[in-house]
């Protein structure tokens, strides 16, 4: 009896090229997933960078109010040092003297608010710009991981890098509200 031959050579090569072709794609969507990644990842930088950069002006205003407090406080003590040499040498002190002194105080009310809305939206700043580079620091995680399972031919560290990159999505949102 004579033996059928198969021609699986041919089939072989088939499954080859399907095989390639599959993982092309594979590599393909990996690919995007990671460049994908990259531009979130540049976005939050982007906006870190920003709330770092307010933090930084709200602070320096606060420090600004804050001397513009000291100089008031400074004008008053001059001031009310006056009044007394005046009052030990047996002299009137001027109502408007005291008027301007009681002005002084009024001020220095009115300035140290401004001073502790400026600290306190720099700490807002702050914090936004905290969570958002932690967001940026999962992004860049997630990007190694993709680059390592593209490398790896490994479908399950994709998964986790797609999993990362929405954690960093996560922060992003945090960071944006």
């Amino acid at each position: 009896m004579e033996e059928i031959e198969v021609p699986t050579e041919h089939l072989h090569e088939t499954l080859e090229e399907k095989a390639r072709e599959s993982e092309s794609s594979w590599v393909m969507k990996v690919a995007l997933t990671a460049a994908l990644l990259a531009v979130f990842a540049a976005i939050t930088a982007l906006m870190a960078g920003h709330h770092s950069n307010e933090a930084m002006i709200e602070q320096i205003r606060s420090s600004d109010q804050w001397a513009f407090y000291q100089a008031k406080g400074i004008k008053a003590a001059v001031l009310e040092s006056r009044n007394e040499m005046l009052l030990a040498m047996g002299k009137e002190v001027k109502p408007e003297v005291a008027g301007k002194l009681k002005s002084y105080r009024e001020e220095q009310k009115e300035i140290e608010k401004e001073a502790r809305e400026y600290s306190d939206a720099s700490g807002r700043h702050l914090v936004l710009h905290n969570t958002l580079a932690k967001g940026v620091t999962i992004f860049q995680i997630a990007i190694a991981i993709c680059a390592i399972s593209a490398l790896t031919k490994r479908k399950w560290l994709w998964y986790g890098s797609m999993l990362l990159g929405l954690a960093g999505l996560v922060f992003l949102a945090l960071g944006l509200l």
